[in-house]
């Protein structure tokens, strides 16, 4: 099982190194629906995960002069780390209100459902959305504080929101958003990770999280060369494909919680 891990974790950072999701929205859904572990487990493995995969990413696309926005960038991504802290709270007030993880997996998988259908109906009327240009760094601050806290709750790393939110607001291109929101993702999943390092990490196998975070580390090494090589049409092809796998696989992961009550 933990060979399977490895290549979905590879896979899942290749396509969010290239595309900026960050590959933990497609890792989470993925091991939810393979069902091998708990809500917990799966969204501490997959942060971890994620936090490898952003930072040889970051570290790959520096070599090749390929960085965030300074300032722009570095305000978002201190806001959704602050935020990150609020969703993380409310997922676990859900798992603890509820009494039952099958209920606060049920609500991550709907949720995300959800806000991932409204990302591609914006996607394929992008072309027609006229988008802004903020420059204001309180407001990028607010901007990235609501991105963090509804990531973080869904615990995906946030990366079809931010590429969203990153378009409309500043008005980047697919690569320029990209980098951004593997920026943002670095430091909200990793203000997540320690969160739950405080707070008390869940039960899991030692072998599934070296496996993992070693797919992550790999698919950060080759997901920005591959990304070089590709156009702007490409990655938007390979995002709007991944959004809706994502929808798919969310929803059948939300009916399957709710038949396991």
């Amino acid at each position: 099982m933990e060979i399977l891990y490895f290549l979905v974790c590879v896979g899942a950072s290749i396509l969010g190194a290239i595309s900026g999701i960050g590959g933990g929205v497609i890792i989470k859904p993925i091991l939810d629906a393979i069902g091998t572990m708990n809500v917990s487990a799966i969204s501490f493995l997959s942060g971890c995960t994620v936090l490898g995969m952003t930072t040889m990413t970051l570290y790959r696309n520096s070599k090749a002069g390929i960085k965030p926005e300074k300032e722009r960038g570095t305000y978002l991504a201190i806001g959704a780390s602050l935020g990150g802290l609020l969703g993380k709270q409310v997922f676990d007030s859900l798992r603890a209100y509820s009494g039952n993880s099958q209920i606060a997996g049920a609500a991550q998988s709907f949720t995300l459902a959800l806000v991932t259908t409204g990302v591609l109906i914006f996607t394929i009327k992008k072309s027609k959305i006229v988008p802004y240009n903020i420059k204001d760094m309180k407001v990028s601050l607010i901007i990235g504080f609501f991105l963090g806290a509804l990531s973080s709750f869904l615990g995906i790393g946030g990366g079809p929101i931010n590429l969203m939110v990153l378009y409309l607001f500043f008005g980047l291109n697919s690569k320029e958003a990209a980098i951004n929101s593997i920026y943002i993702i670095l430091f909200s999943q990793g203000v997540s990770v320690i969160q739950t390092l405080f707070k008390g990490i869940p039960d899991f196998v030692w072998l599934a999280f070296v496996c993992m975070v070693a797919g992550g580390i790999v698919g950060g090494t080759v997901g920005p060369m591959v990304s070089k090589k590709l156009s702007l049409k490409g990655v938007d092809k390979i995002y709007l494909c991944m959004v809706v796998g994502i929808i798919l696989i969310s929803v059948y992961n939300g009916f399957n919680y709710l038949g396991a009550l």
